[in-house]
């Protein structure tokens, strides 16, 4: 085997970014042989790359060519893992790193530490991430952003049929237990081999744990899980623990997917939170309307300007706004309004909940919590306040936590089909599907000056448009006079009062 070799490429980035030494180079060879197979003769032409994941990438394709493993997404994902395993500490270890690092620096030293490492041994999927199309709107309300989500791989028909072949393990439980830790995967799981949790207490001593989440949507995005497989659940408790998070990571804002369908998130099975450092549009939206909220007079209160129904409270003394927040929840679980087709239940079943934010603003506690509702009827079967229908041909999927903040996150199918639409629009000839054609025809009306310079910044800025009237739809109280008297009849039933002035 020569020295310049694939396996010994890629075994020199392993000594030099981890733990092993000189001494273990043969150890390290012969362990990668008996995942990728024997080298073959290496074309003398060919350039290797110099980074560790593209060398990765070429280990993969090696053992791919020797019949190490086959050809579909599923193997490559797990033996890839595999590999840059070798370059990340054992979980104890990077608990050490992490925690001393905190102790001695402070919080953004030990996440930096934690981030850098997810991102280099491949756990954070950057190469795929950077697919992702990104682009902002500007509106009433701000600048939304907009995401085309293209870092998810799609199956191909040979995985698809192996995962219908293969049986239920029931281990891990799901993808956010404390077990996914080092799991190497299967056909039908996600590998898991480079993966680690950092241990962490909240409140009275319960176990949870911190990681990265693997296709980011926005800077350092992470989830806090915890450490039971316990369903979703929106309490006093959740509150308690969104501020003691940004007690031990200040830099970081934290906030919990609702805990009912429709309006909840894609995982209502295990208790989890999400954050990161990213400043959504609906953090930097302002105050429009002042509430003092009574025996609360040291919590600044408000309506937010936002096309959602959000109540911002914001004070230094953490204990007033974690009671504040539960009294409104409580009010919220049992408060109907049928004048605007707000009802908290229906044969038994409840259908209202909070979606809670929380950030640190230097020292002031700040919580978002906006309401949600997720009624049904005959005319909106998905969600009254949901995407409606004529929407679909965009957005037709749940709004969780990142899009109630303004963060829109579309599947990926809309990258061909807006190229599509682009084409209609220029009179070209197009494959444009048939939903969009309302859409793309109203278009043409509203956009004489369309030519092939501006069509692009022509429709994002239209999509930003549709994610705007997305969010409207979600809102339970509309920004109408009527919906503005009903939220505050909302806020008078719990002992909030308008301030005079009005404004912030």
């Amino acid at each position: 085997m020569k020295e310049n070799s694939l396996i010994h490429q890629f075994v020199d980035q392993i000594i030099a970014c981890s733990d092993y030494g000189p001494m273990d180079r043969r150890y390290l060879i012969n362990q990668i042989l008996g995942l990728v197979g024997e080298e073959q003769t290496q074309n003398e032409h060919q350039t290797l790359p110099t980074d560790m994941l593209g060398l990765k990438d070429e280990l993969v394709e090696r053992a791919v060519q020797n019949h190490k493993i086959e050809s579909h997404f599923g193997a490559r994902d797990m033996l890839g893992a595999q590999l840059m395993n070798f370059i990340t500490p054992a979980p104890s270890v990077v608990n050490q790193q992490f925690w001393t690092r905190y102790n001695q620096e402070g919080p953004k030293a030990a996440t930096d530490y934690f981030y850098k490492l997810s991102k280099a041994n491949d756990y954070i999927k950057t190469k795929s991430i950077q697919k992702n199309i990104y682009f902002t709107s500007a509106t009433e309300y701000g600048e939304l952003e907009i995401t085309i989500n293209l870092s998810k791989p799609e199956k191909d028909p040979k995985q698809i049929a192996l995962e219908k072949a293969m049986p239920g393990s029931g281990y891990p439980l799901c993808q956010l237990c404390m077990e996914n830790e080092g799991y190497i995967g299967r056909i039908n799981y996600p590998a898991r081999s480079n993966h680690r949790i950092i241990r962490l207490q909240l409140n009275n001593h319960e176990e949870w744990g911190f990681q990265y989440s693997p296709y980011a949507y926005f800077n350092e995005h992470c989830i806090f899980l915890s450490a039971k497989h316990e369903p979703m659940a929106i309490s006093m408790n959740t509150f308690r623990r969104l501020l003691s998070i940004t007690d031990k990571f200040p830099h970081y804002f934290v906030g919990s997917n609702a805990d009912l369908p429709i309006v909840g998130g894609s995982i209502l099975s295990h208790e989890h939170y999400q954050g990161g450092r990213h400043d959504f549009p609906m953090a930097k939206a302002p105050i429009e309307t002042r509430v003092q909220f009574k025996s609360f007079e040291d919590v600044k209160a408000g309506i937010v300007k936002w096309p959602m129904s959000v109540i911002r409270l914001a004070s230094r003394n953490k204990d007033s706004l974690i009671e504040l927040a539960a009294k409104i929840l409580k009010a919220w679980r049992h408060y109907s309004d049928e004048a605007v087709n707000v009802r908290a239940e229906s044969n038994g079943e409840p259908h209202h909940t909070i979606t809670p934010i929380a950030r640190r603003r230097d020292v002031l506690y700040e919580l978002d919590l906006v309401l949600r509702d997720n009624q049904t009827s005959m005319q909106h079967p998905q969600g009254i306040f949901h995407p409606h229908a004529e929407l679909h041909h965009i957005k037709k999927e749940n709004i969780g936590l990142i899009e109630v903040m303004g963060l829109a996150i579309l599947p990926p199918r809309l990258k061909s089909e807006l190229h599509e639409t682009a084409k209609y629009l220029l009179d070209e000839k197009n494959a444009i599907k048939d939903y969009h054609l309302p859409w793309a025809n109203e278009l043409k009306r509203r956009h004489p000056e369309r030519n092939s310079a501006n069509i692009d910044a022509i429709i994002r800025q239209e999509v930003g448009k549709i994610f705007k009237r997305v969010l409207e739809d979600a809102g339970v109280y509309k920004r109408s006079k009527e919906g503005h008297s009903a939220f505050i009849r909302f806020i008078d039933t719990i002992g909030g009062t308008i301030h005079a002035d009005n404004q912030e």
